[in-house]
């Protein structure tokens, strides 16, 4: 664990219930009796999907070297397998991310589903147990963009949730699952709260004093996670569209002051895409501090930006080096700029890069 290290530690604040700005949206009913945001605490960098700028995002590897880069949190996305095992990819669709199109055994498994109300075609996790899926190995995800990884293709299998777990309770670091697309596995089946909640547990990773968030870009599945488990809850919100559980719920009634005091009724954070803590102008540069960040800390919320890549393509262009999108742009400079408005986490393929700035910005502050 680095000195850094705080995560969302238990303190006795009480926000206001508030309601979004959308009719849909269920009223919130008893307040928040979990464990609350400590607003005093340093901010944390989180390795997002590990160090996934230096490796296939998503494997073993990836999280070994986030932690040896200074991540005090690693990031799981997970997705179930056909049996119900709890697996780390982005997707729970995988062809991007593995060599599974390599695999005639699986050739007909290939299939177009609708998840969140969107067709998809390729391969499924919940197609395959997890046997079948551990015969895999991942690849880099942005070949093109990230060529240097592709170096380490076919090298690595795709973890468990309890493989991830195992590693950061073994080098005291913290985890920070989500869970993707909880509604449509509900559809099918396969509820993940449950073997989240019973990994946890087998790991006695499930007290409010350990060091673990659970995010998710739904709102029921946090509502649900928030009378099973002990341990932090954050609200992911996108920079546009609304959770696929609540049609009508915008993202953007989420992030103003009422919409976050309603978070706070079930959540001890928000996980806020980058563009709603510092907008764009229409020259594509960032400007003034939006109010997000104070109005979350006055709903008793931690606010955690992702994602900051060092490619310049994912900039704003006031940060770009250069003319070539995939060439490194000035991440060390971005990354102040979002400590500078506020935010107490960064989410970062480049963990290296974003805790530099983070000891960096420390240092001069005190």
């Amino acid at each position: 664990m680095t000195s850094r290290k705080t995560g969302l530690a238990a303190v006795a604040l009480t926000a206001a219930a508030g309601t979004f700005l959308v009719p849909t949206l269920l009223s919130p009913t008893a307040a928040h009796a979990g464990p609350r945001a400590d607003l005093s605490a340093d901010p944390v960098v989180i390795g997002h999907r590990g160090a996934s700028g230096y490796r296939p995002e998503h494997t073993i590897a990836a999280y070994r070297l986030a932690i040896r880069q200074g991540a005090d949190y690693i990031e799981p996305d997970l997705v179930p397998t056909q049996d119900g095992v709890l697996v780390a990819r982005h997707e729970n669709e995988i062809s991007g991310t593995t060599d599974v199109a390599e695999h005639p055994e699986f050739a007909d498994r290939r299939t177009t589903k609708v998840i969140d109300g969107r067709p998809v075609t390729g391969w499924f996790t919940e197609d395959f147990t997890y046997k079948e899926l551990r015969t895999l190995r991942a690849v880099e995800r942005l070949p093109d963009v990230r060529p240097d990884n592709t170096a380490y293709d076919g090298e690595y299998r795709v973890p468990t949730l309890d493989e991830v777990l195992k590693l950061a309770r073994r080098e005291g670091v913290g985890v920070y699952p989500e869970t993707k697309h909880p509604s449509y596995f509900d559809s099918i089946g396969l509820s993940m709260e449950e073997p989240l909640v019973a990994a946890l547990e087998k790991r006695r990773m499930a007290d409010a004093d350990d060091e673990v968030i659970i995010q998710s870009f739904e709102v029921s599945n946090l509502r649900d996670l928030d009378t099973m488990v002990d341990v932090d809850l954050a609200q992911l919100v996108d920079g546009s569209g609304g959770p696929a559980d609540l049609p009508g719920t915008t993202y953007a009634s989420m992030v103003t002051a009422a919409g976050l005091r309603t978070i706070a009724t079930y959540a001890d954070g928000v996980g806020a895409a980058k563009s709603w803590v510092l907008p764009r102008d229409a020259s594509g540069s960032t400007g003034a501090p939006s109010a997000v960040v104070d109005d979350a800390h006055a709903a008793g919320l931690v606010v955690h930006v992702w994602t900051l890549r060092r490619e310049n393509q994912f900039m704003a262009t006031n940060f770009r080096v250069g003319t070539d999108p995939d060439a490194p742009g000035d991440m060390y400079a971005e990354t102040l700029a979002f400590l500078d408005a506020g935010v107490d986490g960064i989410f970062s393929d480049n963990p290296d890069v974003a805790a530099r700035a983070l000891d960096d910005w420390l240092a001069a502050r005190d």
